[in-house]
């Protein structure tokens, strides 16, 4: 009974594997979401809403303090001035954020650049909205930005690059030149493009996130989408924004106001107290991360996968070939049985078989749960003959 524009789209991995934690007790660390919450104060604000009538609906493009607050976020750490009543919209977290870009931007055969692999929702939004993908692939060990492989998959029926950084699966921040690389190709192919930054803040050691849309020439086309929910660890509030010129904010609430109109009134005032008065914690957080991404790479790596260390994200990626499995897949659904732990296979984030092999790990837990998740897999046969 699916319609046709879901054929091919599977059930997101993510519902799978988590379901999958649950049912057989093993340690998560498939899904991104953090154990511990975020600031306090944050949280505080968000239940003064509740109890204080603040439960109805918000306006379709967001609260106003949330809107202004955003903006003062953008102009704060990138420099972008953006008027929060047509450059700013909130959404339903990233994931709507996405897809109303999508619904909004696309017509039937339009081609989109994306970066493979490529976060589930994207080829299930773009598929839904008629488009067609252009994959460029960030091939391992290094996952980096192949320039030649970027500018071939441009045609004369491409019109957009969906782009994401920092990348999940994969952990790699895009270099400045990299992204001076897409931007050549934006504005010779008078390309818009829709970058998701949902990691902004969580990059470490000495990498940095430069948002595309500070680029010369890029701020009148690209639309940037972003969340609070990574950023300050409150990932089922679900409250997102995407920002731009206002034709292209514009054309993510034309096809919002038909998803959700508006959601999370009483969490939009605590996100907003977030961006304005806890602008540090997502410092804090990274630093925290970075220490946890150190140990979860030092024990993959010690029970015999081959480990590529982020440069940001929540996550790590391994190659698990020397193991013997040449399905990730396969060893994701074997592995609650023989060790009790729980990761995310990323052949499904691939159109080509060049993730088969690869499976992604989780650091934004407590520090003891890394450990007990190691502890298993150490003291586990996770070997393709077992």
């Amino acid at each position: 009974m699916l319609a046709h524009r879901l054929d091919g789209i599977p059930p997101t991995i993510f519902t799978e594997m988590s379901a999958l934690a649950v049912r057989t007790q093993s340690v998560n660390l498939g899904q991104g979401f953090p154990d511990v919450d975020g600031p306090p104060e944050v949280i505080a604000r968000a239940v003064q809403a509740l109890e204080t009538g603040q439960n109805q609906y918000a306006p379709g493009p967001g609260v106003p303090a949330l809107r202004q607050a955003v903006a003062r976020h953008q102009q704060r750490h990138y420099g972008l001035d953006l008027d929060p009543d047509t450059q700013v919209v909130v959404t339903t977290g990233c994931t709507e954020a996405v897809a109303a870009a999508l619904l909004g931007l696309v017509d039937p055969g339009d081609e989109l650049v994306v970066l493979e692999p490529y976060y589930d929702s994207y080829t299930a939004m773009i598929q839904m909205a008629g488009g067609v993908r252009r994959p460029v692939t960030l091939r391992g060990p290094d996952f980096r930005l192949d320039v030649d492989e970027l500018r071939a998959a441009a045609t004369p029926r491409t019109r957009f690059v969906l782009l994401n950084s920092p990348h999940n699966p994969t952990g790699t921040v895009l270099t400045r030149a990299e992204l001076q690389a897409v931007a050549d190709l934006a504005v010779e192919h008078d390309l818009v493009v829709i970058t998701d930054e949902v990691y902004e803040h969580l990059v470490f050691d000495d990498h940095e996130h430069v948002p595309i849309a500070t680029l010369p020439g890029m701020f009148e086309r690209t639309l940037s989408l972003s969340s609070a929910g990574k950023s300050y660890s409150v990932t089922g509030w679900k409250v997102g924004w995407a920002t731009g010129p206002a034709e292209l904010v514009g054309a993510v609430l034309a096809a919002k106001q038909w998803l959700t109109f508006t959601s999370g009134s009483p969490l939009q005032p605590a996100i907003a107290l977030a961006l304005d008065e806890h602008p540090d914690f997502p410092v804090r957080l990274a630093a925290e991360l970075g220490a946890k991404r150190d140990l979860l790479c030092a024990g993959l790596t010690d029970v015999g996968l081959d480990v590529r260390v982020p440069e940001g994200t929540y996550f790590a990626t391994t190659d698990i070939s020397a193991l013997g499995w040449d399905d990730g897949l396969a060893f994701c659904r074997a592995l609650p049985e023989r060790a009790g732990v729980v990761a995310i296979p990323t052949q499904g984030f691939y159109d080509s078989d060049a993730g088969r092999h690869l499976v992604r790990w989780a650091f934004c837990k407590e520090t003891a749960v890394i450990e007990e998740g190691l502890r298993r897999l150490a003291g586990a046969d996770l070997s393709a003959r077992a």
